[in-house]
């Protein structure tokens, strides 16, 4: 892995864990519909003028219902699931319920191939399963959290069916499906505005926050992350998944005060292990002699 490479995987894990920073912020005051439709809009407009600049023009034809299908389920829903689990759960919560993502990826490609999970796989899914639980603890489960906690879970369930969506849908370029989800996202959520309209003006922190959501955590966070996949392959893309929740707990901490207890730092971690073993990830892959001189 090359100095630049490096060093964009963790611009964009700072990114992608700060988005859960920006929401925590604004879920409250804005409502977790009026967040989001501002959030994809921001990183639509923010997509469109960059291929503007780029000169590249959206390729439409027959990609629509791919559009609509991967916007669905790689944005709009889980965008609007993690927004409503913003009002309730602190920044490192959400974040680390967001790197079970492969998990659910790979019980999804189980199922959908009919094929036994691997001995790897089933024991990443149970150090998942115990790292969430130690994540929520007893009293979370008991309480009011639990059903912010499931939502949070199902967003990156959600990211799990579009990443095995992704794997049959139609050759269409990174930038293109970044680009036309986004706007197939905002379609989507939009007939759903006018019933859950802003629940607070909007100051300029609030806006400033979405602002950055949008232009910076979503937009540019995608073209970093298809960069990498361009420089690095899919499967080392992937570390970002790893590094996220350590910013998120970061930025909660430095940010808004979270509280880092023992339940977060051992839960993340058996998260984090659990992640490795369904991916099949190794730092050998990626740091291996030859590539170590380019560090």
């Amino acid at each position: 892995m090359s100095t630049a490479s490096l060093f964009r995987l963790l611009i964009l894990a700072a990114l992608w864990g700060g988005s859960f920073l920006f929401m925590r912020v604004a879920a409250n005051p804005l409502g977790p519909v009026a967040l989001i439709e501002a959030r994809i809009s921001f990183a639509a407009i923010t997509l469109l003028i960059i291929s503007f600049y780029l000169r590249t023009k959206l390729k439409l034809s027959n990609n629509i219902k791919h559009f609509f299908i991967l916007g669905l389920f790689n944005s709009a829903l889980p965008f609007l699931l993690f927004a409503y689990s913003a009002q309730f759960l602190n920044v490192s919560t959400l974040a680390i319920l967001n790197s079970t993502s492969p998990i659910w990826g790979a019980i999804i490609g189980a199922f959908i191939t009919k094929k036994m999970l691997t001995q790897s796989v089933s024991v990443g899914l149970l150090l998942g399963i115990f790292g969430v639980s130690i994540l929520v603890g007893w009293e979370g489960v008991r309480g009011s959290a639990i059903i912010p906690i499931i939502a949070a879970l199902m967003a990156a369930f959600s990211y799990g069916i579009a990443s095995n969506y992704a794997k049959n849908a139609p050759q269409v370029s990174s930038y293109d499906n970044a680009h036309g989800s986004m706007w197939a996202s905002a379609i989507l959520l939009l007939p759903l505005l006018p019933f859950f309209p802003f629940r607070e003006s909007l100051t300029f922190d609030i806006f400033t926050a979405v602002a950055l959501l949008g232009v910076f955590c979503t937009g540019l966070a995608y073209l970093l992350y298809f960069r990498l996949i361009a420089d690095l392959g899919a499967s080392s893309a992937l570390t970002v998944t790893f590094l996220i929740p350590v910013f998120g707990i970061l930025w909660g901490y430095l940010f808004l005060d979270e509280i880092i207890g023992v339940n977060t730092l051992f839960g993340s971690l058996l998260v984090i292990i659990g992640t490795m073993f369904v991916t099949g990830f190794s730092p050998t892959k990626i740091f291996n002699k030859k590539e170590l001189r380019n560090v």
